[in-house]
Protein backbone atom coordinates (compact mmCIF):
# COMPACT_ATOMS: atom_id res chain seq x y z
CA UNK A 1 0.00 0.00 0.00
CA UNK A 2 2.76 2.48 0.93
CA UNK A 3 4.61 1.73 -2.32
CA UNK A 4 1.42 2.46 -4.24
CA UNK A 5 0.89 5.78 -2.42
CA UNK A 6 4.52 6.80 -2.87
CA UNK A 7 4.20 6.13 -6.61
CA UNK A 8 1.11 8.36 -6.92
CA UNK A 9 1.24 10.98 -9.65
CA UNK A 10 -2.41 12.09 -9.46
CA UNK A 11 -1.63 15.77 -8.79
CA UNK A 12 1.61 16.01 -10.75
CA UNK A 13 0.48 18.83 -13.08
CA UNK A 14 -0.33 21.01 -10.04
CA UNK A 15 2.82 20.44 -7.96
CA UNK A 16 5.58 23.05 -8.41
CA UNK A 17 8.31 20.74 -7.06
CA UNK A 18 6.83 17.57 -8.55
CA UNK A 19 5.29 14.60 -6.75
CA UNK A 20 7.06 13.23 -3.69
CA UNK A 21 4.48 11.72 -1.32
CA UNK A 22 5.66 11.92 2.28
CA UNK A 23 4.00 9.67 4.87
CA UNK A 24 4.89 7.01 7.40
CA UNK A 25 2.80 4.08 8.63
CA UNK A 26 2.84 0.49 9.78
CA UNK A 27 -0.02 -1.89 10.53
CA UNK A 28 0.87 -1.93 14.25
CA UNK A 29 0.67 1.87 14.70
CA UNK A 30 -1.67 3.00 17.48
CA UNK A 31 -1.45 6.77 17.03
CA UNK A 32 -2.27 8.53 13.76
CA UNK A 33 -1.20 12.08 13.01
CA UNK A 34 -3.16 13.77 10.23
CA UNK A 35 -1.66 17.11 9.30
CA UNK A 36 -1.92 19.32 6.24
CA UNK A 37 0.81 18.77 3.63
CA UNK A 38 4.60 18.76 3.55
CA UNK A 39 6.46 22.05 3.44
CA UNK A 40 9.58 22.58 1.35
CA UNK A 41 11.97 21.23 3.99
CA UNK A 42 9.91 18.05 4.42
CA UNK A 43 9.68 17.73 0.64
CA UNK A 44 13.47 17.99 0.37
CA UNK A 45 14.24 15.48 3.13
CA UNK A 46 11.27 13.12 2.68
CA UNK A 47 10.88 13.04 6.48
CA UNK A 48 7.46 14.12 7.81
CA UNK A 49 7.38 16.96 10.35
CA UNK A 50 11.14 17.49 9.90
CA UNK A 51 10.94 21.23 10.54
CA UNK A 52 10.21 23.73 13.34
CA UNK A 53 6.52 22.73 13.27
CA UNK A 54 7.56 19.14 13.96
CA UNK A 55 9.78 20.27 16.82
CA UNK A 56 6.84 22.04 18.45
CA UNK A 57 4.51 19.09 17.80
CA UNK A 58 6.96 16.66 19.43
CA UNK A 59 7.18 19.03 22.40
CA UNK A 60 3.39 19.11 22.70
CA UNK A 61 3.30 15.30 22.59
CA UNK A 62 6.31 14.98 24.88
CA UNK A 63 7.88 12.33 22.62
CA UNK A 64 11.39 12.25 21.22
CA UNK A 65 12.31 11.81 17.56
CA UNK A 66 12.94 8.06 17.99
CA UNK A 67 9.39 7.44 19.18
CA UNK A 68 7.86 9.99 16.79
CA UNK A 69 9.46 8.36 13.75
CA UNK A 70 8.78 4.78 14.85
CA UNK A 71 6.17 3.87 12.25
CA UNK A 72 5.26 0.76 14.23
CA UNK A 73 3.86 3.12 16.89
CA UNK A 74 2.93 6.35 15.11
CA UNK A 75 1.48 6.68 11.61
CA UNK A 76 1.81 10.04 9.85
CA UNK A 77 -0.67 10.55 7.03
CA UNK A 78 -1.18 14.16 5.90
CA UNK A 79 -4.26 15.41 4.07
CA UNK A 80 -2.02 16.03 1.06
CA UNK A 81 1.07 13.87 0.61
CA UNK A 82 3.04 16.28 -1.59
CA UNK A 83 4.19 19.88 -1.25
CA UNK A 84 1.32 21.91 -2.79
CA UNK A 85 3.22 25.11 -3.54
CA UNK A 86 3.27 28.59 -2.09
CA UNK A 87 0.45 31.13 -1.87
CA UNK A 88 0.23 34.70 -0.57
CA UNK A 89 0.05 33.81 3.13
CA UNK A 90 2.18 30.67 3.15
CA UNK A 91 1.89 27.22 1.66
CA UNK A 92 -1.17 26.42 -0.41
CA UNK A 93 -3.84 24.07 0.99
CA UNK A 94 -3.36 20.33 0.54
CA UNK A 95 -4.41 19.09 -2.87
CA UNK A 96 -8.09 18.07 -2.68
CA UNK A 97 -7.59 14.78 -4.56
CA UNK A 98 -5.30 13.19 -2.01
CA UNK A 99 -7.42 12.39 1.05
CA UNK A 100 -10.49 11.07 -0.83
CA UNK A 101 -8.26 8.90 -3.01
CA UNK A 102 -6.00 7.43 -0.33
CA UNK A 103 -7.07 7.94 3.28
CA UNK A 104 -9.69 5.24 3.68
CA UNK A 105 -7.54 2.72 1.84
CA UNK A 106 -4.66 3.51 4.21
CA UNK A 107 -6.89 3.42 7.30
CA UNK A 108 -8.08 -0.04 6.25
CA UNK A 109 -4.45 -1.13 6.72
CA UNK A 110 -4.14 0.54 10.15
CA UNK A 111 -6.48 -1.51 12.36
CA UNK A 112 -4.77 -0.63 15.65
CA UNK A 113 -5.22 3.15 15.57
CA UNK A 114 -6.68 4.24 18.89
CA UNK A 115 -6.23 8.00 18.64
CA UNK A 116 -6.03 10.34 15.66
CA UNK A 117 -4.54 13.81 16.05
CA UNK A 118 -6.27 16.19 13.66
CA UNK A 119 -3.88 19.05 13.06
CA UNK A 120 -5.34 22.13 11.42
CA UNK A 121 -8.58 22.94 9.68
CA UNK A 122 -8.26 20.60 6.70
CA UNK A 123 -7.93 17.46 8.82
CA UNK A 124 -10.62 18.63 11.23
CA UNK A 125 -13.13 19.49 8.52
CA UNK A 126 -12.53 16.12 6.87
CA UNK A 127 -12.66 13.92 9.97
CA UNK A 128 -14.51 15.54 12.83
CA UNK A 129 -18.09 14.37 13.18
CA UNK A 130 -18.95 17.79 14.62
CA UNK A 131 -17.33 21.03 13.46
CA UNK A 132 -17.59 23.90 15.93
CA UNK A 133 -16.99 26.53 13.27
CA UNK A 134 -13.35 27.37 13.98
CA UNK A 135 -10.05 25.80 14.95
CA UNK A 136 -10.23 27.65 18.25
CA UNK A 137 -13.61 26.16 19.16
CA UNK A 138 -12.64 22.68 17.96
CA UNK A 139 -9.51 22.76 20.12
CA UNK A 140 -11.38 24.26 23.06
CA UNK A 141 -13.87 21.34 22.84
CA UNK A 142 -11.17 18.68 22.34
CA UNK A 143 -12.74 16.47 25.02
CA UNK A 144 -15.90 16.12 22.90
CA UNK A 145 -13.84 14.48 20.14
CA UNK A 146 -11.88 12.01 22.30
CA UNK A 147 -14.72 9.43 22.55
CA UNK A 148 -14.70 9.29 18.72
CA UNK A 149 -10.95 8.68 18.78
CA UNK A 150 -9.93 12.17 17.66
CA UNK A 151 -7.96 15.02 19.21
CA UNK A 152 -8.13 18.37 17.34
CA UNK A 153 -5.08 20.62 17.45
CA UNK A 154 -3.97 23.89 15.88
CA UNK A 155 -1.10 23.67 13.46
CA UNK A 156 2.18 23.83 15.43
CA UNK A 157 3.73 26.20 12.88
CA UNK A 158 5.75 29.12 14.22
CA UNK A 159 3.18 31.26 12.36
CA UNK A 160 0.66 30.19 15.03
CA UNK A 161 2.75 31.41 17.99
CA UNK A 162 0.44 34.41 18.47
CA UNK A 163 -2.63 32.13 18.40
CA UNK A 164 -1.09 30.05 21.18
CA UNK A 165 0.01 33.07 23.23
CA UNK A 166 -3.50 34.56 23.08
CA UNK A 167 -5.05 31.33 24.34
CA UNK A 168 -3.27 30.39 27.58
CA UNK A 169 -5.85 27.64 28.14
CA UNK A 170 -4.18 25.72 25.29
CA UNK A 171 -0.90 25.23 27.19
CA UNK A 172 -2.64 24.97 30.56
CA UNK A 173 -5.35 22.43 29.71
CA UNK A 174 -5.11 21.05 26.18
CA UNK A 175 -1.41 20.16 26.04
CA UNK A 176 -1.46 18.19 29.34
CA UNK A 177 -4.60 16.32 28.19
CA UNK A 178 -2.97 15.64 24.83
CA UNK A 179 0.15 14.24 26.48
CA UNK A 180 -1.94 12.02 28.73
CA UNK A 181 -3.92 10.62 25.79
CA UNK A 182 -0.83 10.09 23.61
CA UNK A 183 1.19 8.39 26.34
CA UNK A 184 -1.73 6.16 27.24
CA UNK A 185 -2.13 5.05 23.61
CA UNK A 186 1.58 4.51 23.04
CA UNK A 187 1.95 2.43 26.21
CA UNK A 188 -1.04 0.15 25.57
CA UNK A 189 -0.38 -2.97 23.52
CA UNK A 190 -2.04 -3.21 20.13
CA UNK A 191 -5.38 -5.01 20.43
CA UNK A 192 -6.00 -6.27 16.89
Amino acid sequence: MLREVRACRLCEPHLPLGPKPVLSAARSARLLIVGQAPGTRVHETGIPWNDPSGDRLRDWLQVDRDIFYDASRIAIVPMGFCYPGRGKGGDLPPRPECAPTWHQRLLDHLPNIQLTLLIGQYAQRYYLPHWYGSITENVRHYADAIPSGYFPLPHPSPRNTLWIQRRPWFDEKVVPALRQQVHKVLQEPAHR
